[in-house]
């Protein structure tokens, strides 16, 4: 209120000082032959103000003159109506610079304060947001494979911490970065923010004719045909590279469209690298460009005005027409030219016609040809440059080698997103990279769980999952001692699903067998010794928190083991609650083998050298294929850190006779593996069958349709158990194997055994869920589950 009253008074005085001025200036200059003493109205008058009347009043006059201008300026600017964030700009005529592009000055200040002194002096007190609280956002990403996917997520997290809008992020991905992202999204549950996908494979005929040799590959390209990809309702969208990182809220660079004027379909920062000047190097040609051209990592287009023009036959045009230039300047420059033509036609023919099917291939000494999205689009921008419009150039700090980005963020201290625009990434050339690399390491190691935060008074979409899951835990009792063990059962687990490179086709005679493990971080070090033991593929889902997340990719990547691996599927789950969730992670890496068997393991066992191909061929001799079994693999443990790994049975029976080996929790837990019965184990030379029996826990393949662990059961006890339980319900035969084995290796007791042992509520919550779990299996099996009640209670 306050400052709507002062408003009113500066308006009140500025109309009386525009009235004022001009009666007093009438009445000095009708009283002018009057002899009064001078007035210095400036030291720059005073100097050179002549004696006497004549001199004095001419000087008066030319200052007087000066002040009316300025109430005329004045006026006018007053009398202009206020322009609201909707207002359409009249499109002005090009300038007669070398840009010709409208721009937003240095830093972006003058734009700022010519608005603040319309709206300053307009009817409105205070000045209306242009992006409205509730208004949807719309994010434009193109992510294809194992890599991009991971590093798509430290943007996603960057923009989300900084947001208060709703976001709609549109993905165009391969079949892998959608199999990944939408089971991230899915089990992040992030309010107010949708996700759609896009399959670029369908779209690499759009584009696969342009010779294409940059890093991000043909899927670079795809940028150029997103007013065909994205829906004809989209009107605008914020385009994004994946090595983007944001420092304020997205709805800053949003607001921006509303400054486009007249046909300014593109907003662009420039180009920060002198790539297009073309003197990095002798015979260096780059593709046609608008000064130093501008950069694609971030872009603002006006789709519908973009299809209007038809964008799609402008940029085609565009690029056949240069590729053409370029081709007969490289055979010009070249004794015998090196190019050649993919397709039915034997000479290269660009009639504008959209020929899907046709490839040129330009080999130049200079690399001039490897053509990516920003040439075209700066091809484009050259021939029609009222296209663009210019974002300063905080609004894409690029951080490649040898760029003025310097020069940006000396200039400007509020920077909005950082750029890491080079292969080299975060070892990129740059004094300045420590404090860019923390930056991006703080959403890096972010926990993406603190990040599910409302946007109170915005209506959002109906997540189903969300309502399910938020009425079931409000049917749970919170006064329940054991509360916290239910809960548990329900809470979705952020998971990102191929952490790494996963590339694995399962062998043809389907009797591949895939290992499933889960671990924590303390558990990193059993990974080099299981690859050696076992060269078949792995699924493993590992429970981190998204700092540990890094410290395991950082311990992958320098691991010359693991790096050698591809059949290795790492599979992340985020830490959230107070639990260690060990069938859900059982579980995510069961659902993510690919062969048709699994052997269910635990990261502490080593198998024994060979087992692999021992296991698979198994599946033939046992029938597999057409039998409902379990096939069971004897463990054995070791006290020792180091260990002679037994290399055959016969040396692991004289490790056992010696006391180096024990079979597997003979003197705390005999009954979890007694039924394997290694008495008989110790002269088998044929496959056994043996019957389920109370609280058994063997390691065992099974098919990949076998059933899943239960989630009830977290932390220690009753894991396995329940499992095989099942399993003997759905009539499985347990046939124990004569000649594999596998040895738990020592390590220190985990968080949740110390908790078993040693609180007493733990264990009374453990035997009710225990409970349940019978009982429910009874409801399920009928008569035949009666049994696991009898055993129980005679155990």
């Amino acid at each position: 209120m306050l400052g709507m009253c002062r408003g009113r008074r500066k308006f009140l005085a500025a109309s009386l000082a525009l009235l004022f001025i001009p009666a007093l200036t009438w009445l000095y200059l009708s009283v002018g032959s009057f002899q009064v003493k001078p007035l210095h109205l400036s030291p720059l008058e005073a100097q050179s103000s002549p004696v006497g009347g004549a001199g004095e009043r001419q000087a008066l006059e030319l200052r007087v003159r000066a002040v009316e201008e300025e109430n005329r300026a004045l006026r006018r600017e007053l009398s202009r109506p206020p322009r609201g964030p909707s207002a359409r700009h009249p499109n002005g005529g090009h300038r007669s610079n070398q840009s010709r592009t409208h721009s937003e000055e240095g830093t972006g200040d003058n734009e700022g304060q010519k608005a603040a002194a319309v709206v300053g002096n307009s009817s409105d007190c205070v000045q209306q947001p242009v992006v409205d609280k509730c208004e949807t956002i719309h994010v434009a990403i193109v992510c294809a494979g194992y890599n991009a996917s991971r590093d798509v997520v430290t943007l996603v997290k960057s923009v989300l911490f900084h947001r208060r809008n709703p976001l709609h992020f549109h993905f165009i991905t391969d079949s892998i970065a959608q199999q990944i992202l939408s089971s991230l999204f899915h089990t992040w549950m992030v309010p107010a923010v949708k996700v759609d996908f896009y399959d670029a494979d369908e779209l690499k005929s759009e584009v696969s004719w342009i010779p294409n040799k940059h890093y991000s590959g043909i899927y670079g390209l795809m940028k150029l045909v997103l007013t065909k990809t994205l829906p004809s309702v989209l009107q605008r969208v914020i385009v994004l590279d994946t090595d983007i990182t944001f420092a304020t809220d997205i709805a800053e660079l949003w607001a921006v469209f509303h400054k486009f004027k007249g046909q300014q379909v593109l907003g662009l920062v420039e180009n920060q690298s002198d790539w297009y000047l073309g003197n990095l190097w002798k015979n260096h040609r780059p593709w046609p460009a608008l000064g130093r051209g501008f950069n694609t990592g971030v872009i603002l287009l006006l789709l519908d005005r973009l299809r209007k023009l038809k964008w799609e036959q402008m940029w085609r045009l565009t690029a056949e027409r240069e590729l053409m230039s370029m081709l007969s300047t490289s055979l010009a420059d070249q004794d015998q030219g090196e190019a050649q033509l993919r397709g039915d036609m034997s000479v290269p023919l660009f009639d504008g016609s959209t020929r899907d099917e046709m490839v040129l291939v330009c080999h130049c000494e200079d690399g001039s040809n490897a053509l990516r999205t920003e040439d075209i689009f700066n091809a484009v921008i050259k021939q029609n440059p009222f296209l663009v419009h210019q974002l300063p150039c905080f609004w894409n700090v690029q951080l490649s080698d040898h760029t003025r980005s310097e020069k940006c963020y000396k200039d400007v201290s509020d920077l909005k997103v950082i750029h890491w625009n080079s292969p080299k990434k975060l070892r990129v050339k740059n004094k300045h990279v420590e404090f860019f690399r923390n930056l991006y390491l703080t959403f890096l190691e972010y926990d993406g769980n603190l990040l599910r935060r409302e946007l109170f008074g915005c209506p959002s979409e109906a997540d189903h999952n969300s309502e399910n899951l938020q009425k079931t835990l409000s049917e749970l009792d919170e006064d329940d001692p054991c509360y916290e063990f239910r809960r548990e059962r329900f809470t979705v687990h952020r998971t990102h699903l191929y952490f790494l490179h996963y590339e694995y086709e399962p062998s043809s005679d389907n009797t591949d067998v895939t290992l499933v493990a889960q671990l924590s971080m303390d558990r990193l070090q059993m990974l080099e010794a299981i690859c050696k033991h076992w060269e078949g593929p792995i699924s493993l889902a590992l429970y981190l928190s998204d700092a540990e997340a890094q410290q395991f990719l950082r311990y992958a990547q320098g691991s010359e083991v693991l790096m050698s691996r591809g059949n290795v599927g790492y599979h992340i789950v985020y830490k959230e609650g107070q639990f260690y969730p060990v069938n859900l992670l059982r579980n995510v890496a069961m659902r993510h083998v690919n062969t048709p068997y699994m052997f269910l393991s635990d990261i502490d066992f080593l198998p024994m050298y060979g087992l692999y191909e021992y296991l698979r061929k198994s599946v033939v001799q046992l029938d597999m294929a057409n039998a409902k079994k379990a096939l069971v693999v004897p463990a054995f443990e070791t006290l020792r850190y180091r260990l002679s790994y037994p290399k055959s049975k016969a040396e692991l029976l004289s490790q056992l006779d010696m006391g180096t080996l024990f079979t597997f929790r003979y003197h705390v837990w005999t009954k979890g593996h007694a039924p394997t019965n290694f008495a008989k184990w110790r002269t088998a030379t044929t496959p056994y069958r043996v019957q389920w029996e109370a609280d058994f826990e063997p390691y065992v393949m099974v098919r990949r349709d076998s059933p899943e662990y239960d989630r009830r059961f977290v932390g220690f006890g009753w894991n396995k158990v329940a499992h095989i339980m099942e399993l003997d319900a759905q009539e499985y035969e347990f046939v124990v194997l004569p000649n594999a084995y596998m040895i738990h290796m020592p390590h220190a007791p985990s968080f949740d055994i110390t908790k078993f042992r040693s609180n007493k509520q733990y264990r009374v919550c453990l035997k009710t869920l225990k409970e349940e779990f019978q009982q429910n299996m009874s409801r399920r099996y009928g008569f035949a589950a009666l049994k696991y009640m009898t055993a129980e209670n005679n155990s």
